[in-house]
């Protein structure tokens, strides 16, 4: 009997609890339903009387309904998505998703992806063995800030955690080619190599090395077509005719490293293996380009030293 009374006791305090807990959190009017009213997380987190996973949920739901609202003005809605995911996990940080949700919404300024930033390295810190939190932080650093040291930093510690994808070595090397060069870059594929049994693994390094030797030969016949412009006063209409007449610049071209030949791509002019259809640097859309641009002051895709020599 004591026992009974024990438990009830204990129920009733603990909904008692849950009242107040939620008649600290204000809620919402019909018209404002769309952008609550969020607290600071510092309040949120002394606001909480120990009930911070049942205070997460109820924000992460609120967040949800703000995206999916169907009068959402969701540039305007950016900073609500913002305190009310910070509150989340200042209240619940062993969350999961809320975490990348922020890398999704918070895009419209340079300051929105910052915090999204500062969100995502909580994430890494509260999960450091879940690979997505830094691939997700390793994109914004890429793509929105243009910084591809940050980027192949963040994304380095995880590749070889449980779950994450077999292409992101070869993406890390990338990365790292745009500021190290090719030979960082093939150095670390090497590495990797030696380190993993996975024949799949070894299938996608393997191919990014191909890549990167391919790569080397293409810069090798930018130099030359550097030399035939000089010389002839006008550039090459097909590559072969960097080795062809008596005053050619090469005595022969190097071989397709896949037997193929090499093209000048129709739309951008530039040398490439007719194999592979594509150069090893990382792409980005012109207006993607020019926002990084406008963002950061500078280019992310300028072309690296290395192939300037």
């Amino acid at each position: 009997m004591a026992t009974l009374a024990t438990r009830l006791l204990l129920m009733a305090t603990a909904l008692a609890a849950t009242l107040v807990a939620h008649a600290r959190i204000p809620v919402p009017e019909a018209a404002d339903r769309i952008a609550p009213e969020v607290p600071k997380p510092q309040l949120a987190r002394i606001a909480t009387l120990g009930f911070g996973a049942l205070i997460g949920d109820y924000r992460w739901l609120q967040a949800l309904q703000v995206v999916g609202h169907e009068k959402a003005d969701l540039i305007g809605a950016a900073p609500v998505i913002q305190r009310l995911i910070e509150s989340v996990v200042a209240v619940d940080p062993f969350v999961d998703h809320p975490y990348r949700f922020a890398s999704l919404w918070l895009v419209n300024d340079i300051e929105q992806v910052r915090a999204a930033n500062r969100i995502l390295e909580r994430g890494v810190a509260y999960h450091p063995n879940d690979w997505r939190n830094r691939f997700y932080l390793s994109f914004n650093h890429f793509f929105y800030l243009g910084d591809m040291e940050a980027a192949a930093r963040e994304l380095e510690p995880a590749v070889e955690l449980p779950g994450a994808p077999r292409y992101a070595g070869r993406l890390l090397a990338r990365l790292r080619s745009e500021k190290d060069g090719l030979e960082a870059a093939a150095a670390y594929l090497d590495e990797l190599l030696k380190e993993t049994d996975d024949p799949w693994k070894r299938a996608e390094y393997e191919k990014a090395l191909d890549e990167i030797e391919t790569e080397r030969r293409a810069r090798y016949l930018d130099q030359a077509r550097e030399v035939y412009r000089e010389r002839h006063g006008r550039d090459i209409a097909r590559v072969e005719d960097l080795a062809e007449g008596r005053d050619a610049v090469l005595s022969q071209l190097p071989a397709e490293l896949h037997g193929w030949g090499w093209v000048l791509d129709p739309e951008t002019g530039q040398i490439e293996s007719s194999y592979l259809a594509h150069r090893y640097r990382l792409n980005m859309q012109a207006v993607d380009r020019q926002r990084v641009e406008k963002w950061t002051g500078r280019d992310p895709l300028a072309e690296p030293e290395e192939s300037r020599q």
